[in-house]
């Protein structure tokens, strides 16, 4: 059984898949202790799959996980976790903008005690209104909602030991997520500082689409953990039947609340609309938290797999 698993997902990453390999060994091989490279290929319509059954073709230390579609990163990582055999399991994405020869730093965490070691992007170079602020607005959410006091939540460049990370169910954007549900299973977690470089070749798959749904499933976890924040509205947000109880939501849709006495012949219906639409939108919100949980609950409770596999290639050991 291998000591280190590294877990690598890759989608339509040709460019990157071999220099990523020769960096990842070169490295392993370093510190000197018994691996394995799991590399999941998420549904890549390129020459993705092709290269990486090359690779496991010479290198009896690679497994190769082949999903049947894209079924995004979280399931993808979720694929690899569940395939990988190490006592310790490090995950990193497949565009080269984590570098493997930090890798160490890592283990030496990990060795220390420490169950989870995340990465942190301290000096940020990509782009400031797209990615840097929603990022830091997420981050800053997420420490205050889950306890856990760390900067950067959404790299994948992350190490586990296996049993914390086992105990994990992922789906949707969950990966982010991990240190703040491995805190509620009373893991220690620590932060260390990692370069964060351009993208050298091929095409970022990240969006603004991506915070929407990042800002959904923080949500989600704030109803999964147990720490409840100190702010009375922030009470009652992660209880939506407790809208309707509270005065201050119905007396919003009444246009005396909403307008100055004595203008109410023009605008006082328009506000007591938009008070309606207040109120429908929250428990619109409501509904969909409802959701995410009964999401949560099906994949926990059935053990099914956020992913479908096409195949798995590992040559056999000599």
């Amino acid at each position: 059984m291998p000591k280190y698993s590294i877990v690598v997902p890759f989608h339509n990453e040709e460019e990157n898949v071999t220099a990523l390999y020769d960096r990842l060994k070169a490295v392993m091989e370093q510190i000197g202790d018994s691996f394995e490279l799991v590399l999941v290929d998420d549904g890549s319509s390129d020459r993705t799959y092709k290269l990486l059954e090359e690779i496991a073709a010479v290198d009896s230390r690679v497994l190769v996980v082949k999903l049947r579609r894209n079924f995004g990163q979280t399931s993808a990582l979720a694929a690899g976790f569940d395939h990988s055999q190490g006592d310790y399991i490090l995950a990193m994405d497949g565009d080269l903008q984590h570098d493997p020869s930090e890798i160490p730093e890592f283990v030496a965490k990990l060795e220390e005690g420490y169950d989870v070691v995340s990465g942190w992007r301290k000096a940020r170079i990509d782009n400031f209104v797209m990615r840097r602020i929603p990022s830091r607005c997420a981050n800053w959410l997420m420490a205050k909602l889950s306890g856990v006091d760390i900067h950067d939540f959404g790299t994948t460049f992350k190490a586990y030991r296996r049993e914390v990370i086992h105990n994990i169910p992922l789906y949707g954007e969950m990966h982010r997520f991990i240190p703040a549900l491995a805190s509620w299973y009373g893991a220690s977690i620590c932060e260390i500082p990692i370069k964060n470089v351009n993208r050298e070749r091929g095409k970022s798959h990240y969006g603004i689409s991506r915070t929407v749904r990042v800002f959904f499933d923080l949500l989600t976890i704030r109803f999964l953990l147990k720490n409840d924040p100190s702010a009375p509205f922030l009470r009652n947000v992660w209880r939506p039947r407790h809208f309707s109880r509270r005065r201050d939501f119905v007396d919003a849709g009444r246009a005396e609340d909403l307008y100055p006495s004595g203008s109410h012949g023009c605008h006082g219906p328009l506000f007591a609309v938009a008070g309606v639409l207040i109120l429908a939108g929250i428990q619109m919100l409501a509904i969909g938290l409802l959701g995410e949980l009964q999401v949560r609950h099906y994949h926990t409770s059935s053990h099914r797999a956020p992913y479908a596999i096409d195949r798995l290639v590992r040559p056999a050991r000599s």
